[in-house]
This record gives C-alpha cells, sequence and structure tokens, in this order.
C-alpha cells in the first residue's frame, strides 16, 4: 500500500515539474509586450526573465529532493541520513528561492511600470509557500535527526 502510494505521490512531483517547465517556456510567449516579438527578443532581451528563470532553479532542485525523499519513504528508510540531507536541502531550496523573490520584487518595484500590484502579490504567494514548505521541512528534519539520535543510542546501549 504504502509503495503504491509514494510511486503515486513521485508521479505527482514529475508531473508538477513537467508544469512548471511547461508553464515558464509558454508564458513569455502569451505576454502582452512580447505578443509580436521574435524569439530571440523575448528569451534574450528581457534581463527579468532570465532572472526568472535563474530563480526557479531551487524549486527544480527541491523538487528532485522531494522525489528523492519520497523514494526513501517506498523503500521504508525513511529514517536514514538521506531522507535527513533531503529535507535540509529542500529547507535551503526554499530558504533561496525567499531570497529570490525578494530580489526580484526589489527588481519589480524599481521598475517605471504602471502594473506591479500582479508581480507583487505572485511574489507573496511564492514567498508564502516557501516560508510554509522552509518551516515544515525543518520540522521534519529536527524530528528525523531526534528519531537517528535516539536509535543510534539504543544501538550504542546493546
Amino acid at each position: 500500500m504504502i509503495r503504491s502510494s509514494t510511486i503515486f505521490l513521485q508521479g505527482v512531483v514529475v508531473l508538477l515539474g513537467l508544469g512548471a517547465l511547461a508553464l515558464m517556456l509558454w508564458e513569455p510567449h502569451i505576454e502582452g509586450r512580447n505578443a509580436h516579438a521574435t524569439l530571440f527578443q523575448i528569451y534574450f532581451n528581457d534581463p527579468f526573465l532570465a532572472y526568472a528563470y535563474l530563480a526557479s532553479l531551487p524549486f527544480f532542485a527541491a523538487l528532485y529532493q522531494a522525489f528523492k525523499l519520497l523514494g526513501y519513504v517506498g523503500q521504508n528508510t525513511v529514517f536514514s541520513p538521506g531522507a535527513v540531507k533531503a529535507l535540509r536541502t529542500i529547507k535551503y531550496c526554499a530558504l533561496s528561492l525567499i531570497g529570490f523573490v525578494v530580489v526580484g520584487e526589489i527588481f519589480i518595484m524599481l521598475d517605471n511600470s504602471d502594473d506591479r500590484s500582479g508581480g507583487v502579490f505572485m511574489g507573496f504567494l511564492i514567498t508564502f509557500g516557501s516560508i510554509v514548505m522552509a518551516a515544515a521541512a525543518a520540522v521534519f528534519e529536527r524530528l528525523l535527526q531526534n528519531v537517528l539520535a535516539t536509535k543510534s543510542e539504543n544501538d550504542l546501549k546493546v
């Protein structure tokens, strides 16, 4: 039962990553100012788009670590140093994503656009989600570390 559930969740993680990648590649083409632009103009003349692609790297790294963590769950080795390391990496990815979003918000606020509210709100949503993920990963990391420490103490007593 657990194995099929983890395979399903791994599939969800893969679909989430593919959906995010598809949206990142498709959205610049339908943006209002890029309606009649060439591919070169869309992807190479917009420094914010390049920054958004760079800032997405921690998101995809965290998805990969979540996939690995679900693999540990499926193998019944969730109480292992590898699982703790995956949770720690997810936490750091979430924190770095918050940093990227803050810099992106500053970039948006310094721009002379009249339509900042959508980008700022999306930044707040991403930041909130990243805070939740970082906090959850930190709690689970601490829990697994305590279990591993207790397990190693019991192994030493025997």
